[in-house]
């Protein structure tokens, strides 16, 4: 049974349309009504608070037969910012400090060193599974934990580890070595009969990060 929501619901029921929004990318209102066990109306008053409030807005979704463009709603940059980002200010004024005092190559050095720490953390982390599945869940543990918002779809041939935040985005944008540690830490955890691809990338636009991982043939 669809229930209405009381103003004592309002900001978790709010909290948890962002993390929809966040999780699935853009969604109708039927569509969080449903998910949400809601009404309909229910629904459309936290869209037009959040709206509002220039947390979410309204995008035209693909017509797929018939009638009028449908609208789907998505997150704004103002919202994006309510996720947590890991000191990102103290982290992007280490960056620029390193980058100051020893050039680019400087910077290279740092992540290179934190991708052998976190290479060795991983590859312990997974020697302990045996089937790629199990593997997998062990990176989505782990990312899971640091922030990333993490999960594991199926692929034909294997899966696909989902980052749906990065919780070092401003530092990632200001210097896309992390970015590359990150692919070579996972490829490094899975082994060499395992292909890490990725997929989409945040960093280049895309709504989250995303990797294929299948068995090499």
């Amino acid at each position: 049974m669809k229930t209405t929501l009381s103003d004592h619901d309002q900001a978790s029921t709010a909290d948890r349309i962002l993390l929809l929004l966040k999780t699935r990318g853009p969604l109708k209102t039927m569509d969080l009504a449903t998910l949400l066990d809601v009404t309909s109306e229910a629904a459309r008053q936290h869209i037009q608070k959040l709206q509002s409030a220039q947390l979410i807005v309204g995008v035209s979704a693909p017509i797929t037969g018939a009638g009028r463009p449908s609208l789907k709603w998505t997150l704004t940059e103002t919202a994006q910012s309510k996720f947590p980002d890991s000191h990102s200010v103290l982290t992007l004024q280490l960056i620029e400090s390193i980058e100051g005092l020893f050039g680019a190559e400087g910077v290279e050095k740092v992540i290179s060193s934190m991708e052998a720490t976190h290479k060795q953390e991983y590859v312990e982390a997974c020697a302990a599974a045996s089937a790629l599945q199990e593997k997998v869940q062990v990176l989505v543990q782990i990312r899971e934990r640091a922030g990333y918002m993490a999960e594991m779809e199926p692929l034909d041939n294997g899966w696909l580890l989902v980052e749906n935040h990065c919780p070092i985005c401003v530092a990632a944008r200001k210097c896309q070595g992390f970015c590359r540690s990150e692919l070579q830490i996972f490829q490094a955890a899975l082994g060499d009969d395992v292909v890490v691809e990725r997929r989409e990338h945040l960093i280049s636009g895309d709504r989250r990060c995303a990797y294929s991982i299948q068995p090499r043939t």
